[in-house]
């Protein structure tokens, strides 16, 4: 992994100011397989509609947004989702957890899902939340990050070629 990828939060004034380099990072997941809620074909300027809508969340701090930054290029990302519920104020989601095909398989991930984790974390959420594609290099990530399976939902979503997949939902609880 090299030395030069940072690993930050970006606020939405930074965010909208990367829109294109997020909606990148999330076109070459879709075109790599991944199964992060749109199908083969997702196009740049989907993706950065999919960025415009989360700039709001960002804004009003209802989401961070975590990125990694090879020197001045954007090669991941990782939203956590703050619960908004009264009685969900401990717990967060995560979310678009991606990395660059080319750059998978370095520790970029498990670099960012700490971030994420520790984010969250300073955001009082003691309880984190996310569902991956089962048997997918992200379940495979979650289990050696100690997230722990608590269910599996047949047939789920469907893959970017159009297959319907299986879904693992992970949890992990932060302590003190």
């Amino acid at each position: 992994m090299p030395d030069s990828i940072a690993v930050r939060r970006l606020d939405a004034t930074e965010a909208e100011a990367r829109i294109s380099e997020l909606a990148a990072v999330l076109v070459d997941a879709v075109a790599h397989g991944a199964s992060v809620n749109f199908m083969a074909g997702f196009s740049q300027g989907e993706a950065e509609g999919f960025w415009q809508g989360q700039l709001p969340g960002i804004a009003d701090g209802g989401r961070r947004l975590i990125v990694a930054d090879h020197g001045a290029r954007l090669v991941g990302t990782v939203i956590i989702t703050l619960a908004p519920q009264p009685n969900a104020a401990h717990r967060a989601e995560v979310g678009k957890m991606l990395v660059l095909s080319h750059l998978r398989r370095q520790g970029l991930g498990r670099r960012l899902l700490a971030a994420a984790e520790a984010s969250a974390f300073a955001a009082g959420r003691t309880l984190l939340l996310l569902d991956t594609e089962s048997d997918s290099a992200g379940d495979r990530l979650y289990r050696s990050c100690d997230w722990i399976e608590y269910g599996r939902v047949p047939g789920h979503a469907y893959t970017p070629d159009g297959r319907l997949a299986e879904t693992t939902m992970f949890y992990k609880r932060l302590v003190l």
